[in-house]
């Protein structure tokens, strides 16, 4: 791979997770202070990436896999999505804002899987040569947060979060054009017997892989999981808003930072502890993280919620990264493709789309039902006592005692 290709992909990569860390993280402030959405209105809006989600695999099975270079369709969709997000910034409220965030979602979510095709395409060790790439999106949602709140400071001030929208319509527009100049990524040519179906795309081949009850208690836990899951995309940026913590949009990328550190430690604790009591870690994460952002506050104990955003690398690179590699082991050479789509379905697609409305609807009622204790308090205490009752039924339920993987 030459100097300027990888250049290229990594500013492709930088730009893609920008687009998305430039107006998703605080969506749910922008929702509440610009627009009044209630917090049905708000599970609502959010379901929006988890509809992507789903849908995301009949766009790039069915269409651009078999009739288009995948850059030229990355090109399309994002000077689409430019035009989306200028909407999104006009629009007065929730009502006109819906129709455009759903569009928008169902055309940027095939994105993901598209940078990832263009890149693996031009590499020939993606063992070694990909993260070093990939990583370019994590310093783009970075600086994307930083930028919100320490260059331009619009979390400081009432109703500026509607410029995130054109800062990330900017830069959609940036990479639409740019997109028409990375290496051609055409069709890869099947012959008949080599032809995927609707059921391959979404993993449907690899339910069989269910009838093993290890698996099918890890399948199930990766559904509930994105329930708490789904409390911090939906909520965090928000709650840290409300509490009073300064730039909490940039506070954010702490996040970001531990996910790239632990994902360092990952072969380590694989190498230790095994499959189970690394994902087991990464479900107790989540638990203590909520009960962090309970009782924490933004004065005297900041530093609970700070140690709360920190603890995103566990909880994702434990439970996510770790299920990936597990679903690979698990799955053998014919599934290894359904098997994933499948895992990506029931977390991105279903568990998130059910957490969500799980998330509104708690919020909702205690607006309508509050208690002694705080507001924020009560729904965090949520998501906790969800994530604690998953790790229990995974330990006990998770029986197997595989050897430690060798990575």
């Amino acid at each position: 791979m030459s100097t300027l290709i990888r250049i290229k992909l990594s500013f492709m990569m930088f730009l893609e997770f920008f687009i998305w860390g430039a107006w998703f993280v605080t969506l749910g402030t922008f929702l509440s202070q610009n627009l009044q959405a209630s917090e049905l209105e708000k599970a609502s809006v959010f379901s929006t990436q988890s509809l992507g989600a789903i849908i995301a695999p009949f766009i790039i099975g069915l269409i651009a896999d078999r009739y288009f270079n995948a850059e030229r369709i990355l090109g399309v969709l994002h000077l689409v999505g430019a035009f989306l997000m200028y909407q999104m910034y006009n629009a007065p409220n929730v009502g006109l804002f819906y129709p455009y965030v759903l569009v928008y979602m169902i055309l940027y979510m095939p994105t993901l899987a598209l940078v990832n095709s263009i890149s693996f395409r031009q590499i020939s060790n993606p063992e070694k040569q990909f993260s070093s790439i990939r990583v370019f999106g994590t310093i783009g949602w970075i600086v994307a947060g930083l930028s919100i709140s320490y260059v331009f400071k619009w979390d400081a001030g009432e109703g500026l979060l509607k410029y995130t929208f054109l800062m990330a319509g900017v830069a959609s527009l940036i990479l639409g054009l740019f997109s028409f100049s990375l290496p051609k990524t055409p069709p890869v040519k099947r012959s008949i017997s080599e032809k995927s179906g609707i059921s391959e795309l979404l993993g449907l081949d690899a339910v069989k892989l269910l009838a093993n009850k290890n698996f099918l208690m890890f399948f199930v836990s990766s559904v509930l999981i994105c329930i708490p899951l789904a409390f911090y995309y939906q909520y965090a940026n928000q709650f840290l808003n409300e509490t009073g913590l300064e730039n909490p949009t940039g506070k954010m990328t702490i996040g970001q930072f531990s996910e790239a550190f632990f994902l360092l430690l990952l072969p380590v604790f694989f190498s230790r502890f095994g499959f189970k009591n690394t994902i087991m870690l990464g479900m107790l994460a989540w638990a203590l993280r909520y009960l962090l952002f309970a009782y924490g506050n933004a004065g005297e104990l900041s530093y609970m919620l700070i140690l709360g955003i920190a603890l995103h690398g566990i909880c994702y690179d434990f439970f996510f990264v770790s299920g990936q590699i597990y679903t690979d082991a698990k799955a053998g050479e014919r599934y290894k493709s359904s098997a994933q789509g499948l895992i990506t379905l029931a977390t991105y697609g279903i568990g998130q789309l059910i957490g969500f409305w799980v998330a509104g609807f708690v919020s909702e009622y205690y607006q309508a039902n509050p208690t002694n204790d705080p507001f924020w308090r009560n729904v965090w205490l949520v998501p906790a006592g969800i994530a604690a009752v998953v790790l229990f039924l995974f330990g006990l339920f998770f029986k197997e005692r595989q050897a430690k993987p060798a990575l």
